[in-house]
């Protein structure tokens, strides 16, 4: 389908998906193909779930994931531990460790990492309200869950940086080799962290 032969509302659509992530042209009208084909069972159902999200899925004021709930359901889940607080560059790395099921303190989203290439700076993230979140309450850890990318580890000494005159503890993930991991088939950037981050056993 070529941008010529498409009327204007599949095109529109076909523009739109190409707005996501990891599609381009092609893969957009693929994927107009495919749901226009099957109207009744996924685009029409996938149509009405949109429309109800933009209506009712806000981002918490809290801790900036995104819910219907004000503040959402992992705020104002009880049985967390209110003295540890997770600092992750976006949502989906606190859906990833809400689904692992191995924290169980607060966390606060970044909105994104400093970028001196995409002009991303301090001001355009969520810094300032972490550190008055710190300075508000009852936090004796701050864990920085950012990704072990150039940015990541930039923003993560920022954080770090702003946080240490409150006198909180500052942490951040361990780095290395995965559980399952063979050592051969690992990258020298991921050897070399885990060398560097190795523990008493």
């Amino acid at each position: 389908m070529s941008k010529s032969s498409a009327g204007p509302e599949i095109q529109r659509m076909i523009d739109l998906i190409a707005r996501l992530p990891g599609l381009g042209p092609r893969s957009a009208r693929r994927a107009a193909l495919f749901l226009l084909k099957r109207q009744e069972s996924l685009l029409r159902p996938m149509a009405e779930a949109m429309a109800e999200a933009a209506d009712k899925i806000e981002q918490c004021q809290v801790c900036g994931n995104y819910d219907t709930l004000q503040p959402c359901a992992v705020c104002q889940s009880t049985g967390r531990d209110e003295g540890l607080l997770c600092v992750v560059e976006d949502v989906p790395d606190l859906w990833a460790l809400e689904r692992a099921q191995a924290f169980r303190g607060r966390y606060h989203v970044l909105g994104g990492v400093m970028s001196a290439l995409d002009g991303v700076g301090p001001e355009d993230l969520t810094i300032g309200m972490l550190v008055d979140r710190v300075k508000g309450g009852d936090i004796r850890e701050v864990i920085l869950a950012l990704n072990a990318t150039v940015d990541g580890q930039t923003t993560a000494h920022y954080v770090a940086e702003q946080l240490e005159p409150l006198g909180v503890t500052v942490t951040r993930l361990a780095h290395g080799v995965p559980v399952g991991g063979e050592l051969d088939h690992l990258d020298d950037g991921t050897l070399a962290t885990a060398l560097r981050s190795r523990r008493g056993v």
